[in-house]
């Protein structure tokens, strides 16, 4: 079950994210980044950007929670949120929101700088599994 339905959980998604951002591997740009999220069927996903020195590698903090995601059984996102270094939340890149999107869809509600928005809000008429479908 959710935890969106027994209450707010913005704030255990930002201790989480601050966290495993303490844990991000960022030699090179020295930019952390910490994500987590909720699954619909209440797990807390996490993930934290890993640097390569071949900087086109790099993975995003998002992948490592997608990955997670899969990992612990699979599911949808339903509750996002990403932070910097210094703990503010940030926005997710362009591919990383493509990636959200796949995996909690247009309902997937994201923590941003200016208040909760939806993946339908952040990235509206997306392109999706369901284009594919359609030949």
């Amino acid at each position: 079950m959710s935890e969106q339905v027994h209450g707010d959980p913005w704030p255990r998604l930002l201790s989480a994210a601050r966290e495993v951002m303490r844990r991000a591997y960022a030699p090179y740009s020295r930019f952390r980044v910490g994500a987590a999220a909720l699954v619909d069927d209440g797990r807390l996903v996490v993930g934290c950007n890993v640097e390569n020195a071949a900087y086109g590698v790099t993975l995003c903090a998002e992948c490592g929670l997608v990955s997670a995601l899969h990992a612990g059984g699979g599911g949808r996102l339903t509750d996002f949120v990403c932070v910097n270094g210094t703990g503010e939340v940030v926005m997710p890149c362009g591919r990383c929101r493509q990636l959200l999107f796949e995996h909690g869809g247009a309902d997937l509600r994201l923590l941003t700088a200016s208040g909760v928005r939806s993946m339908a809000q952040v990235m509206p008429d997306a392109f999706g599994p369901d284009d594919l479908d359609a030949g």
